[in-house]
């Protein structure tokens, strides 16, 4: 059962803690938002974190995001990071200032429990994280792959950083992306 919480208030919850009929609202929401193109690894990436999710007044998942945990090797140390995925408002309820108490509930999580925030943004969704204090990483993106260090050249202008636990963090050096399956990042 979902808990009780006002329209518009975002609540957060662990994956573990979300009915499968919340889980599917999820889903339905995040493929419709991103207009079919939500693959199934994006859904993974999206999993094993914590959730904020935002209702409207009919009881209806209005907006959604996650914050995961990966690992990071920036300088000569693998930090702790809490990477932001699968945020979205449905279309109806955009510009309303949703997207925003979504992500103030998620950086709340990062700047208490991670080193560091970080995310790759749409063209759409930059703005959002600019405004809320996000910084484009200026510096090299790459991920720890099978074969080694990959450089992601494509990555680089959409990673956004937030400095949490670890402080800022220095765009000389590379940032380095544990491997996952689909968009590494």
């Amino acid at each position: 059962m979902t808990p009780t919480v006002p329209a518009h208030t975002p609540r957060t919850a662990h994956t573990a803690d979300l009915g499968p009929a919340e889980l599917r609202a999820i889903r339905a929401l995040l493929e419709g938002a991103f207009d079919g193109d939500f693959s199934d690894e994006d859904w993974d990436h999206g999993l094993g974190g914590i959730h904020a999710l935002v209702h409207d007044d009919a009881g209806r998942l209005v907006g959604h995001g996650s914050v995961v945990m990966r690992r990071v090797r920036h300088r000569d140390r693998w930090l702790r990071v809490g990477y932001v995925e699968a945020v979205a408002v449905r279309s109806d309820a955009r510009r309303t200032g949703l997207g925003g108490r979504v992500m103030a509930e998620l950086e709340r999580v990062i700047d208490r429990a991670y080193d560091a925030g970080m995310l790759s943004a749409s063209d759409e969704g930059a703005a959002l994280y600019a405004a809320r204090g996000w910084e484009r990483w200026s510096g090299r993106v790459c991920a720890l792959g099978p074969g080694g260090v990959m450089h992601l050249p494509d990555e680089e202008g959409t990673t956004f950083v937030r400095p949490a636990l670890a402080g800022p963090l220095d765009p000389a050096f590379e940032l380095v992306f544990d491997w996952r399956d689909g968009d590494v990042l």
